[in-house]
C-alpha cells in the first residue's frame, strides 16, 4: 500500500466497511485487476495463479456498503500464507485507491493480527517497499542486518504467461 501525501477522500457519509475472512465474498475480479495492473509485486499475474494462491492463503476482504441498501463491494484485499501454527507471511495487501487514506489498511492490519487463527505464531513476516510505518505500528520490525533470509527471486515470472481457457 503507497502512503499518500495528497488530502484524505471523505467516504460517502453513510459507508460502513466491513473486514471479512469469508473466502465467498471475496471479488476475483476486484483482486486480480487490482494486483495484476495496480501493484510492483504481482504485476500481470495470471487470474489462474491469483485463484490457486488465495485458494491457499487466509485472506480478508475490506468491503464498503451504503447504509440504505446499497450492495457491498470490495475495496481491500490481504493475504496470509500460513500453516496456522508457528509462520505466517502477510503478502498482496492492497485498497482501492479511490478509499486510501481512511484507515482501512489499519483495520485489515488489525483483523489480520486478531484472527483466531494466526495467534500464537512464532513468525509472522512480510515485505514492503512502501509501507514499513504502518506496519511498524503493529510491531513489525526490519529483520536483522545480518544477511540471515535468503530467497529465489522471479520478478518476471508472470510476463507472458497467460490464464489457461
Amino acid at each position: 500500500m503507497n502512503d499518500l501525501s495528497h488530502a484524505h477522500p471523505t467516504p460517502p457519509a453513510d459507508a460502513i466497511v466491513d473486514i471479512s475472512s469469508d473466502p465467498a465474498r471475496l471479488d476475483i475480479g476486484f483482486i486480480h485487476h487490482a494486483l495484476a495492473t495496480q501493484t510492483y509485486w504481482a504485476k500481470d499475474i495470471p487470474r489462474v495463479t491469483l485463484m490457486r494462491a488465495i485458494a491457499h492463503s487466509l485472506c480478508f476482504g475490506a468491503y464498503a456498503t451504503q447504509v440504505e441498501g446499497g450492495a457491498a463491494r470490495q475495496v481491500g484485499f490481504a493475504r496470509v500464507i500460513t500453516d496456522r501454527a508457528t509462520f505466517a507471511y502477510l503478502a498482496d495487501v492492497f485498497v482501492d485507491p479511490s478509499m486510501r487514506g481512511l484507515g482501512i489498511g489499519k483495520r485489515l492490519c488489525e483483523n489480520v493480527l486478531a484472527h483466531p487463527a494466526l495467534q500464537g505464531l512464532r513468525r509472522f513476516l512480510l515485505a514492503t517497499t512502501d509501507a514499513a510505518g504502518l506496519y511498524a505500528r503493529y510491531g513489525f520490525e526490519p529483520l536483522d542486518p545480518v544477511n540471515k533470509m535468503m530467497q529465489i527471486h522471479r520478478p518476471d515470472i508472470y510476463t507472458g504467461q497467460q490464464d489457461a481457457p
